[in-house]
């Protein structure tokens, strides 16, 4: 049965790993960086020296392909990262798509559809949330590509040029209509169920939709030592009160698998001797049953509110972003078990509570994702890994499951 190299694979995440590594583990590879410029040069030579064609598209995606005609197969993930994350999210996904590709040309096998691995841009969002992808799915709108920023202030337009990109020329990359035939993702699951339940490959029914809303408390300003505590209207205190009501909200209400967190919190004027006048959350909800997504979403907006009444101050909700949850295509999941089943290894049907770009290519066409057990449920943070065999049994599940899409 005809299986990848798993020495190979190993030794291309360590390669990649090395740009952007950290001194005491882990890499900080945001997109457009240096080092994340650095890993595209490598990636490409790679691809080329596997014999594969090689092309960077506007949004920066870089592809490697095995074949002709259309449509093809696509496989990927992404090699940028969040700051101090660990070597295999995105990056998994990536290499092991590449190994197939090898494996498959070195074995000199006939497929009927071309095959072509690929490494979206900025995934992470450190510009924009699942950025290439959208723009390859024609999701992403070019008038507020010159207003799009990193937290740091930086604007996209000054990355992707330093990079030797243009930005404004990024709706140019949207794929030919039914130029793909199908798409299939190979992830670590950045969660602790394949783990916990010994069960070696997962295989993703949808894909969490998410909602994030910033809520901003205004209140009054007023001496802290001198104004009595029945009189103060204080935003950060009805801002706790809502994350606290909010998060009991969400777990008594939701499904059983929403999820909600606050992230960021900004408490201004921020002294220790003025009553805080205004506080701002940034929320975030997560569930893949949308309608329950939405009404959460709707009952905690009025949370907001009763709470804001009853305090006797101001609260505006402003909507940053809206993903709606995304099936796997039924025929993918069928094949991915498939794949597994010629491998003898157990499969186990699940949701990723975490955003891919195969939501977005799930727009367009089949998709489909593999997850492998992560170690702890741990993910974003230097000590995430997976043991080797979980990697070579992912790689693996992904090899035929090409097989099979491209037969």
């Amino acid at each position: 049965m005809l299986k990848i190299s798993l020495a190979r694979l190993r030794r291309d995440l360590t390669a990649l790993a090395r740009f952007g590594s950290n001194p005491g583990g882990g890499v900080s590879r945001p997109a457009w960086s240096p080092a994340h410029e650095e890993a595209r040069a490598w990636l490409l030579a790679q691809m080329k020296e596997a014999g594969l064609e090689t092309s960077v598209d506007p949004a920066g995606n870089t592809f490697g392909r095995l074949g002709d005609g259309a449509p093809l197969v696509l496989t990927g993930s992404h090699i940028d990262s969040v700051p101090d994350g660990g070597t295999l999210d995105g990056a998994l996904g990536v290499l092991a798509a590449l190994e197939c590709l090898r494996t498959i040309r070195e074995a000199g096998l006939p497929v009927k559809r071309p095959l072509a691995v690929v490494a979206w841009s900025d995934e992470e969002g450190r510009y924009g949330s699942l950025f290439g992808s959208r723009a390859f799915t024609g999701k992403l709108d070019a008038a507020k590509i010159p207003e799009m920023r990193a937290s740091d202030g930086e604007r996209l337009v000054d990355a992707m040029a330093r990079a030797g990109f243009n930005a404004r020329e990024t709706p140019r990359a949207p794929a030919d209509p039914g130029s793909v035939a199908a798409y299939v993702e190979l992830h670590i699951e950045q969660g602790p169920h394949l783990e916990a339940k010994g069960i070696p490959i997962g295989v993703v029914e949808g894909i969490v939709g998410i909602r994030r809303n910033r809520i901003v408390f205004q209140g009054e300003p007023d001496h802290a030592g001198t104004t009595p505590m029945a009189r103060r209207k204080d935003a950060f205190l009805a801002a706790a009160e809502y994350a606290l009501t909010a998060r009991e909200h969400v777990v008594r209400r939701g499904s059983g698998r929403s999820v909600t967190n606050f992230g960021v919190v900004e408490v201004k004027p921020g002294v220790t001797n003025i009553v805080p006048s205004r506080a701002a959350l940034l929320q975030e909800m997560r569930e893949l049953d949308g309608k329950i997504l939405g009404r959460l979403d709707r009952e905690c907006a009025s949370l907001a509110k009763r709470i804001a009444r009853r305090r006797g101050i101001r609260v505006a909700i402003e909507r940053i972003s809206r993903n709606e949850p995304a099936r796997m295509a039924p025929e993918v999941q069928r094949t991915i078990e498939a794949a597994a089943a010629t491998l003898k290894l157990r499969t186990l049907r699940m949701p990723s509570g975490a955003g891919h770009d195969a939501q977005n290519l799930a727009t367009i066409t089949k998709a489909g994702m593999i997850f492998i057990p992560s170690r702890g449920g741990r993910s974003h943070r230097p000590d995430e890994s997976s043991d080797r065999r979980a990697i070579e049994r992912g790689a693996n599940v992904l090899l035929h499951t090409l097989l099979k899409l491209a037969s």
